[in-house]
């Protein structure tokens, strides 16, 4: 059985001759006496092709034309009509008609129409289903284009995290060398006139001062020290599901105090890593200080983690003020911050320790909409 063709024409001959004509090829054919009558069939059941007469009583050809094309657009439609002027035909065919035939009409003309119409109404559709595949092959290829060159952008951002961080090293030995020298002499001359001033309480406060900013001083050079070079550790099983509950439980009271609130996600049993505990305690401490830097007045911290036959995957994440797109790539720079007091080190000794552990780092923010450190360690470090 052919496609099925909706016959309307107000002349009961005209509607028998069609069908009969229809049927003959093949065709299933429904009929209908007046255009209203049409779209009522039409609404419950779209058909490929209408033929439509043009001069009908109540609702004429030409306004259940463009009805049809309006709300059926996948409907074909041709045309009878008895007037044969240009005028007509232009007319008929900016409304949507397909073709148009002229009555009375010659049997293999009529169905020579209807051929040609579903023969273009077939190509139509099939371009119309190519060219959505088309746009899908498209947006797929975007996509893909967009998720590689993200790929690529990060990649590029761990290499030059590592040149950054082997210039560093080399720096930082050298600095740290340099300056703890005179820092020596400072401080000792410092103690021993602290001595000699015992008897003088106003005076002995000055070499105490002096005595307690070189120790901050040695201080930071100890976290330019950490954030460069790994120093020696000792490997042993930990447990990073503790390692994230002790962390809560340091920052406890600050937490409290903020109003922040805490949702920890741990996938259960967690193999043990082989790692230094306090190395592993740093990279949680160092997270959850930024994160509650950005929420001095409430918000939420999310710490999950995950875990596979190869790697942890850990995740912390704060709905904080969010980090400046200009920022991003800065975020791990040694001396690089944003607080009024800080040293900028502690997400470099972060960088610094997962990669130590041959694991990846990357951080994901918008201004407003918190940050996110996602964190990836190999279960079995090389």
């Amino acid at each position: 059985m052919k496609e099925k063709i909706l016959v309307v024409d107000d002349e009961k001959v005209i509607l028998q001759l069609t069908s009969m004509i229809l049927r003959n090829k093949g065709f299933e054919v429904v009929t209908a006496e007046s255009g209203r009558e049409g779209l009522d069939f039409l609404e419950k059941e779209p058909v490929p092709l209408v033929l439509l007469d043009y001069m009908m009583p109540v609702m004429d050809g030409m306004t259940a034309l463009k009805e049809i094309k309006e709300r059926f657009p996948a409907t074909y439609v041709i045309m009878f009509t008895g007037k044969g002027s240009e005028e007509i035909a232009v007319e008929l065919m900016k409304a949507g008609a397909s073709d148009y035939v002229l009555k009375p009409f010659k049997n293999q003309d009529l169905l020579d129409r209807i051929e040609n119409a579903l023969l273009i109404r077939r190509i139509e559709l099939h371009n119309q289903e190519l060219r959505a595949e088309i746009e899908k092959w498209n947006q797929e290829l975007e996509q893909r284009v967009a998720e590689k060159s993200a790929e690529l952008e990060r990649a590029q951002m761990e290499i030059v995290q590592a040149e950054k961080l082997a210039a560093f090293g080399h720096l930082s030995a050298g600095m740290a060398h340099e300056i703890r020298n005179p820092l020596n002499s400072i401080s000792l001359f410092a103690q021993i006139l602290h001595s000699s001033l015992s008897a003088d309480e106003d005076l002995r406060e000055y070499p105490e001062k002096i005595i307690k900013e070189v120790d901050r001083i040695d201080g930071i050079l100890r976290n330019l020290l950490n954030a460069s070079k790994r120093p020696h550790v000792e490997l042993q099983g930990v447990d990073l599901a503790k390692e994230v509950e002790n962390a809560l439980e340091l920052f406890e009271a600050q937490i409290h105090r903020q109003g922040v609130e805490v949702e920890t996600d741990i996938a259960p049993n967690p193999p043990l890593i082989q790692a230094d505990a306090h190395e592993v305690a740093q990279i949680f401490n160092n997270l959850i200080v930024n994160a509650l830097y950005e929420m001095p007045h409430g918000g939420s911290l999310r710490i999950s983690l995950r875990y596979d036959e190869q790697f942890f995957f850990i995740e912390v994440r704060d709905s904080g003020r969010g980090i400046p797109k200009e920022n991003l790539y800065r975020v791990f720079d040694p001396f690089f911050t944003t607080k009024e007091r800080g040293t900028g080190l502690g997400l470099s000794v972060v960088l610094r320790i997962v990669k130590g552990y041959g694991g990846k780092i990357n951080v994901a923010s918008n201004p407003g909409e918190g940050t996110t450190f996602h964190i990836q360690l190999p279960i079995f470090p090389l």
